[in-house]
């Protein structure tokens, strides 16, 4: 599963043992130290997947996250030193699809990447797909678009994934426990929490008052469902 990596890490060290783990792996990787030269090596050529960390000169990782995703999808796995729980959500409230805490083992991160990787190429390689529609929600598999109304709704790879999941079976409840398996599989190794976070950003996207959401609800006891129509 090779890919086009792109490793935004402010320690030089850190930075070249990553390339080299991940170049291992068979990834072609390119590496910059700063928040700005990240975001001008995407947007001129975007990877597959970003590895970035968070403590950053210029322009910090969680700026650069907030940035990208006004127009990107690319897959973001965010590591950092800040290990709390409200630090986890703010990177993933802000569009990050994946959270690593330093210390980390390099196995461990590339094993995170090709989990990434696996999960946003099987929605791209599977069978061409019809569109998903529920009222005016439109959900494109194929060209991993998504509609409201009509306007265009920038969903990052685990928010198409859960929206996905909701539009493929509207009116049923899901737990966080399925729907964490939907975003990562066998490697569950986030908590129900990051299912709330990915709820609350797409509600902000897809309702017209995500305070009085009307299409994405919560079922208590259980977890969501997306209103039939």
């Amino acid at each position: 599963m090779n890919a086009n990596v792109l490793v935004a890490e402010d320690d030089p060290k850190q930075a070249e043992l990553l390339r080299r783990y991940l170049e291992h792996e068979g990834h072609r990787v390119s590496v910059v130290h700063d928040g700005r030269a990240a975001l001008d090596e995407i947007r001129h050529r975007p990877p597959d997947l970003l590895v970035l960390d968070v403590m950053m000169p210029r322009v910090d990782g969680l700026d650069v996250c907030r940035i990208l995703r006004r127009d990107s999808e690319v897959p973001v796995l965010m590591v950092t030193a800040r290990s709390t729980e409200d630090d986890l959500l703010l990177g993933l409230d802000l569009g990050a699809d994946d959270y690593l805490t330093k210390p980390y083992s390099p196995r461990e991160l590339a094993a995170r990447v090709r989990t990434l990787l696996r999960r946003t190429r099987s929605t791209a390689a599977r069978p061409v797909a019809p569109p998903l529609q529920v009222g005016d929600l439109l959900l494109d598999p194929v060209r991993h678009e998504v509609t409201v109304a009509g306007s265009p709704v920038v969903c990052t790879p685990g928010e198409f994934a859960l929206l996905s999941a909701f539009a493929a079976e509207p009116g049923r409840a899901f737990s966080r426990d399925q729907l964490l398996r939907r975003l990562h599989g066998l490697d569950s190794y986030v908590t129900a929490r990051t299912v709330d976070v990915h709820v609350m950003n797409l509600r902000r996207k897809i309702e017209t008052d995500p305070r009085r959401p009307a299409r994405l609800l919560t079922v208590y006891g259980i977890g969501y469902k997306l209103a039939d129509g």
